[in-house]
Formats: C-alpha cells, sequence, structure tokens
C-alpha cells in the first residue's frame, strides 16, 4: 500500500484557502440599508410611505418600531419569504413591501414620532435605520374663522361701495339743482332788466 506524502506547506494553504473563502462569503452577506427620507411630514388622514432600500445576499428579518412619548411598540416584524407578524393597532392599516419599506395608512396625530427599522441577516449582522414623522392636525376653525372674517370684508365693502354711490348720486342732484336754480335766477335777472 502506498503512502502519500504531504508536501510541506499544503495543510497551511489549504487552510489559508478556506479561510479566505469564509471571510468572503461573510463579507457578501453584509447589510447596506439605506434610508432616503429620514424627517416625513404628514397631515391626518393621509397615507405615508416610510421608505428605506435594503441589500443583502442572506435571509433577512425586517422589524419595524414606532416609538413616540406615548408609547413604544413593535409594529410588523418579518422575515423574507417566510412569516409576517403585524401588531394588532396596525392590522388593516399597514402595507409591507419586499425592500423593507412600510405605508401607513390614514395617520393621525398619535402616529407621529421614531419609526425604527432594524434589518438582521441569519449571521448575526444587524443594521438600524430611523425615520421622524410629524402629523399635523388640519384645524378647521382657522379656516371659519378667516372665511368669515373675508365675509365680513366682503360684505364691509358692498356696503361701502354702496353708500359711496349713493353719495355720488345725491351731490350730482344737488349740482342739477343748482345749476336749475341758477338758470332760473339769470332767466329771472333778464326779465327783470329788461322790463
Amino acid at each position: 500500500m502506498k503512502t502519500r506524502t504531504e508536501r510541506p506547506g499544503s495543510r497551511a494553504s489549504a487552510c489559508l484557502i478556506t479561510v479566505c473563502f469564509i471571510q468572503q462569503v461573510y463579507q457578501s452577506t453584509g447589510i447596506t440599508l439605506l434610508v432616503p427620507e429620514p424627517i416625513i411630514n404628514a397631515t391626518v388622514s393621509q397615507n405615508v410611505l416610510l421608505s428605506v432600500q435594503y441589500t443583502c445576499n442572506a435571509t433577512v428579518s425586517i422589524e419595524w418600531q414606532h416609538t413616540s412619548n406615548w408609547r413604544s411598540e413593535r409594529i410588523v416584524h418579518w422575515k423574507t419569504g417566510s412569516f409576517v407578524n403585524v401588531s394588532k393597532g396596525y392590522t388593516d392599516r399597514i402595507k409591507i413591501y419586499e425592500n423593507g419599506s412600510l405605508e401607513l395608512e390614514d395617520v393621525g396625530v398619535k402616529d407621529s414620532g421614531y419609526y425604527v427599522i432594524t434589518v438582521t441577516e441569519d449571521y448575526g449582522n444587524t443594521k438600524h435605520g430611523t425615520i421622524f414623522l410629524s402629523v399635523h392636525e388640519i384645524l378647521y376653525e382657522d379656516f371659519y374663522f378667516v372665511a368669515v372674517f373675508i365675509a365680513f370684508l366682503a360684505a364691509g365693502s358692498a356696503v361701502l361701495i354702496c353708500f359711496m354711490w349713493l353719495c355720488n348720486k345725491c351731490i350730482n342732484i344737488a349740482q342739477r339743482r343748482k345749476q336749475s336754480r341758477r338758470v332760473e335766477e339769470e332767466i329771472e335777472m333778464r326779465i327783470i332788466t329788461d322790463l
């Protein structure tokens, strides 16, 4: 039976190649996470897209969490190609997208706050992104006040225009009477002088 003779350093080079391969695989499974719009302003009842974009060669799990002055809660947690776990308060109000983005429908003031996305790959690497959402309420009382104020100004200007028109007519009538009196006086003076 023949025995194999190994060259010196062949084991070391095989280990080095294996380590380089593992490192290459580990580096190629890194996560990149992009948050193009970190601050979003919206009004009540709008639909808001919390847009993100991630890239990763491995399978990832994605979690969105909402943090505000009042509370902190998990909105949704899912694993690509697998399960989706949505919190009760958001069941009918969210849409999730393959790129990790989240759409909130019919937002209210209580939805204001920080939205944190956590992308975790199978190897344990994690990336976080944050979006701040500010939801403003439209105050209709202000619109009513402005509308009433404009209506009041329009009515006041209409009354002033009518008053100015009436004054102008009165002045014209007074000037005509004055002219007719002068003409009558001149005629009387001519008659008197002619006699």
